[in-house]
């Protein structure tokens, strides 16, 4: 072999290297690299109050029709890679058939999910094909006040992406959460909330152990009715889970960050950010769940004692007083004090 067939020879081999290592021409564009989310509660028309009369919309199917066609065409312009719904009238075949032939048109996969007790209303969850593959979907029922469920969906990613310490590629598998939590009508419901996010997230725990998956990144959208002053949002960061929107905008934990952006108007005309999308990378060092669990709920006594109670932060338990010489509280003692915090029966005191 000439020192030139040599030189050609190498150049050839040079380039197989690179052909090997280039990504498939789906993954050049860039706008196929990016992953996208919405979460958005779209308000059942069984809820929406009309102004006249006071009347629903649900009574008016030229408005809700018009409406919910808006909120399609919108969602088609955007084309998020996940499209995660809540207060979807399920309890209509005709909305339904809408939501389905037309997102099912532009080639997204969809899961429906109602509520329990027949309330009307329930999730949607699309997942658009040129992104992701479903692997797997469960549903849970928290069988809890406010019939309340959540949707997991086990997706992997239908186009490679570069590993960051290889050179090859890989199918990056993920986990997708959409729920609607329990309006706080009260501050007995905090409780009832916290353990619905708990309920998930030991969920999700079962089901990797179930199906032996190592780490992988969790994404959790949903209508979360409370903002980031609450102890919702404090045990999802104690876990180690950002909020994407805060995070893409850099605002930071702190009360002066806590209303930088509104994301809804609830039905007492009070605007609030209460619409997350959270993200929980698989390098993320977390806290064992049960500690998380345990601050959150001790934040809310505390919350409520200072609050509610009007006691002093210095001396915040002292309506948890001992009732034996070994200084602990017995669990009635325990019900009875929160009882007095509340000023009427709990609905539960299981914790």
């Amino acid at each position: 072999m000439t020192k030139k067939q040599r030189r050609e020879a190498g150049a050839r081999r040079q380039q197989q290297a690179r052909q090997r290592l280039r990504p498939p021409p789906l993954l050049q564009a860039r706008d196929e690299r990016s992953v996208s989310c919405t979460t958005f509660n779209i308000l059942a028309p069984i809820y929406k109050r009309m102004d006249s009369e006071n009347g629903r919309e649900s009574q008016n199917r030229a408005n809700w029709f018009s409406r919910n066609e808006k909120i399609i065409d919108r969602l088609l312009g955007d084309r998020s890679s996940i499209i995660c719904l809540q207060e979807v009238w399920l309890g209509n075949d005709e909305l339904v058939n809408m939501y389905e032939k037309r997102l099912g048109d532009a080639n997204y996969t969809l899961f429906k999910l109602a509520r329990t007790n027949n309330r009307g209303d329930g999730l949607l969850t699309a997942v658009h094909r040129n992104y992701f593959c479903v692997l797997n979907h469960r549903e849970l029922l928290f069988n809890d006040f406010g019939d309340r469920v959540a949707q997991l969906l086990h997706v992997e990613s239908a186009i490679p992406f570069l590993q960051n310490r290889s050179s090859s590629y890989v199918q990056q598998q993920s986990l997708i959460v959409n729920t609607h939590l329990v309006f706080p009508h009260d501050h007995s419901l905090s409780i009832v909330r916290l353990k619905q996010v708990y309920k998930i997230l030991q969920y999700i725990e079962a089901y990797q152990e179930e199906h032996k998956l190592g780490p992988m990144p969790i994404i959790l959208c949903g209508d979360w009715n409370g903002s980031k002053r609450g102890q919702v949002y404090k045990f999802l960061r104690s876990q180690g889970f950002v909020s994407s929107y805060d995070t893409a905008h850099q605002y930071s934990d702190s009360e002066e960050d806590a209303h930088k952006w509104v994301s809804h108007r609830n039905h007492r005309g009070n605007i609030c950010g209460v619409d997350f999308i959270w993200l929980l990378n698989p390098d993320k060092c977390r806290k064992p769940l049960k500690t998380s669990w345990n601050e959150a709920v001790f934040g809310i006594i505390k919350y409520l004692l200072l609050q509610v109670a009007s006691l002093p932060e210095e001396n915040a338990f002292a309506l948890l007083k001992a009732d034996s010489s070994d200084d602990r509280i017995t669990y009635s003692s325990f019900c009875q004090a929160l009882c007095q915090v509340r000023n009427g029966p709990p609905r539960s005191c299981k914790f």
